[in-house]
């Protein structure tokens, strides 16, 4: 069934339109009619089925006919701290993130990232962000939609941050494999287009980060976080 996240309270038994993004995207793209299900949820938790009452144009009034106390959510735990990469390699980036179970996104203002983000642009690309993810969730079934935080220079973040620090550098030694399974929440770094700057480099190590190398080969920018995230689930999540 199709599935539609919305922001606001949900609760079985409720009735009213869906808001345009979703009835536009219901009416016009799913082409669905009135009787079909769909499936709605709010990041709260579970999810609703919900059945189409009338479709008029681009309004869809909607039923929530039952809930199911359902999460999809990995048994690991990672924020990804990806360095800001341009366009549509950010996106692909965020997407796939999700699909592969990450908890939260920090992007990183990178000396070497080729987009630079200040005010009201970098709220409107943080909100395009918000968008990729959300939609990914409604793709991938999860129902708890990942936080995309603001950006912040390595520097700023590694003062806030918390958990196992790894980051990927095609010149470590340790493998993901040779790390021990993680006890909480690990924190994955990954730079942008031409990696970090080697003072970016050195505030990694001085926060204690570990070092990890994803094979002989060096990744770019949006494949390395998610081959990252992919062996981290194989070795110790639900893959």
């Amino acid at each position: 069934m199709p599935r539609f996240y919305l922001d606001q309270p949900l609760a079985q038994g409720a009735r009213f339109t869906l808001p345009p993004g979703p009835a536009r995207h219901a009416a016009r793209a799913l082409r669905l009619v009135a009787d079909d299900s769909i499936i709605l949820f709010n990041g709260n938790g579970g999810e609703y089925t919900a059945r189409i009452e009338r479709i008029q144009k681009d309004e869809v009034a909607v039923s929530l006919t039952g809930f199911a106390d359902i999460e999809r959510e990995s048994r690991l735990r990672v924020m990804l701290a990806q360095g800001i990469s341009s366009g549509e390699r950010m996106d692909y980036t965020l997407q796939k993130a999700v699909e592969l179970g990450v908890a939260a996104i920090q992007p990183i203002a990178a000396k070497r990232s080729v987009v630079k983000l200040t005010g009201e642009r970098a709220d409107k690309r943080v909100a395009h962000w918000q968008g990729v993810v959300t939609s990914a969730c409604e793709q991938c079934g999860r129902n708890q939609v990942p936080r995309v935080s603001p950006p912040l220079t390595l520097a700023n973040w590694l003062g806030q941050s918390g958990g196992r620090l790894l980051f990927l550098s095609p010149l470590a030694e340790a493998r993901l494999a040779d790390l021990p399974a993680p006890s909480g929440i690990d924190c994955l770094v990954a730079g942008p287009e031409g990696g970090f700057e080697a003072d970016e480099i050195a505030a990694l190590h001085a926060s204690g980060a570990i070092p990890v190398r994803l094979g002989a080969r060096v990744l770019r920018t949006e494949t390395a976080a998610l081959a990252a995230l992919a062996a981290m689930q194989t070795l110790w999540g639900d893959f």
